[in-house]
């Protein structure tokens, strides 16, 4: 089961990144008919509630705009004695959530730790606020089951930059 969840999340990772790598070639490729301005940008996320700053890249001498994120961390829970069966049943709940939260635009990239430690994955919200970011983390079937236990912190990130 644990091979199949893994696959899951790198199947995942794998169309999120090639989403953003498409969306990055189109803006490149169009960037003066579909790119927004900077100004567009900010005002964007000024209304709807999102802190940023910018700055001076002193090697390019490009203005990056950070925007803040909210990195929340999934724990092992203390309630891990489930049956396989409703174990299993979790884990496709659980998938499903963050499914929808990618779609719906809340979680840009979720993902699996690979190894046995307490911290098992972590998603990445990209929402105006912490509590915000907490409130739809816990609103997972595995955490409202003890299952997971949720972590979260602010991070920081340049205002589009795909992964690589």
């Amino acid at each position: 089961m644990n091979k199949y969840i893994i696959l899951f999340f790198v199947a995942l990772f794998c169309i999120a990144c090639k989403d953003t790598q498409n969306d990055h070639t189109h803006d490149h490729t169009s960037e003066k008919s579909h790119k927004k301005s900077a100004a567009a940008i900010k005002q964007e996320l000024s209304s709807k509630g999102f802190k940023f700053f910018e700055y001076v890249d002193e090697k390019t001498k490009d203005t990056v705009l950070m925007q803040e994120y909210f990195m929340a961390f999934l724990k092992k829970g203390k309630n891990r004695t489930q049956s396989q069966q409703v174990a299993d049943s979790l884990q496709r709940l659980h998938l499903k959530h963050l499914g929808k939260m990618y779609e719906l635009g809340y979680a840009d990239i979720s993902g699996p730790f690979g190894d046995l430690g307490d911290i098992v994955g972590v998603t990445i919200y990209n929402v105006p606020t912490i509590e915000m970011a907490d409130s739809l983390a816990n609103s997972d079937p595995m955490v409202k089951a003890g299952r997971l236990e949720i972590e979260v912190h602010p991070w920081w990130a340049g205002k589009g930059y795909p992964l690589r």
